[in-house]
């Protein structure tokens, strides 16, 4: 039962999964509390509120909820750029590291930025979280979310169903992942919440350790890897990292 739980690469983990959702959470609550109510992760939401402002007329509003939109598809497709360009021979990072380095400087920049800055600052948030949610789409061999919890709940009643109806303890452990991304989400919101009352536009810089965190943890567990698919299979651990990244099926 335990390698059936077990991540099949770095970033497929529980933990950095968990680390991901939390500063997911608090960008989301940043944006809200600080930056004029937009939504940096919630989309759906930005795009109610763009057709609300459309149909009244109110252009300016309208834009302050269409450029954090763009951001984020921008954000997507950046990812996908890093994704297909990001060659990691001779070394032991992989394209998602990337992701996270440029997600931690552009949130440092953003702690920086006035209020006067406020429409810069959504988009670049929302430019982050598209990238984030992007890259990191698995968790222990299933789909999740680190920026949002609406497919996560769902998934998570969904396999505690099945778990009631068939006692299988692979769909309880995958209920329980599920729900643990969630609180952790739900811990950077709060988090992110409280303390935007007294640290005003620096809270975002309180979602840099989490993601250097997981930047750390997923570089560890592949220079592991990594030297264990050199001794298995004799090649120098450049050769293994060019094998792993084109051959094996577990690290895309």
């Amino acid at each position: 039962m335990e390698k059936k739980y077990r991540a099949k690469q770095a970033s497929d983990s529980l933990l950095v999964g968990a680390l991901l959702s939390a500063s997911g959470g608090l960008q989301d609550a940043y944006t809200y509390n600080i930056r004029d109510e937009v939504f940096a992760n919630a989309q759906t939401g930005n795009i109610v509120l763009l057709g609300q402002n459309l149909m009244l007329g109110r252009w300016e509003d309208a834009l302050r909820y269409l450029l954090p939109l763009l951001a984020f598809a921008g954000g997507v497709y950046m990812a996908e750029v890093i994704h297909t360009h990001f060659h990691t021979r001779g070394i032991a990072m992989h394209w998602r590291h990337a992701v996270l380095l440029v997600e931690v400087g552009l949130l440092f920049a953003v702690g920086w930025m006035p209020q006067s800055l406020n429409l810069p600052a959504n988009m670049l948030v929302s430019f982050v979280c598209a990238m984030q949610v992007e890259a990191f789409r698995e968790l222990e061999g299933s789909s999740y979310a680190t920026t949002m919890c609406i497919g996560n709940l769902r998934s998570a009643m969904e396999n505690l169903y099945y778990w009631r109806k068939t006692r299988d303890d692979v769909r309880r452990h995958k209920a329980s992942v599920y729900l643990i991304v969630i609180v952790f989400f739900l811990i950077g919101a709060a988090t992110g919440g409280v303390l935007s009352q007294y640290w005003r536009e620096r809270t975002i810089l309180l979602c840099c350790p989490p993601l250097l965190a997981a930047f750390a943890l997923m570089l560890r567990i592949r220079d592991r890897r990594l030297r264990f698919l050199s001794l298995i299979t004799g090649a120098e651990e450049d050769a293994a990292v060019v094998g792993e990244d084109s051959s094996l099926p577990t690290c895309k």
